[in-house]
């Protein structure tokens, strides 16, 4: 039985990488990118968008 190759894109600069357990920066393709990820979660770069629900709740006390 083949096992499969499976290949995804670093998440920060697209490259090419094998998805393999001994690849400890995985998803990423090195620890730059790593570093890069983590960096820009500190600076709140990466932000979900508020959901406006709690206002119409409010409006509708009032």
């Amino acid at each position: 039985m083949q096992q499969r190759t499976r290949i995804v894109n670093c998440p920060q600069c697209c490259k090419k990488v094998v998805w393999e357990s001994h690849n400890r920066f995985r998803p990423f393709c090195s620890e730059r990118c790593k570093i890069n990820d983590l960096s820009q979660w500190a600076q709140e770069s990466y932000r979900i968008p508020e959901s406006t629900e709690p206002e119409k709740k409010q409006e509708e006390k009032d």
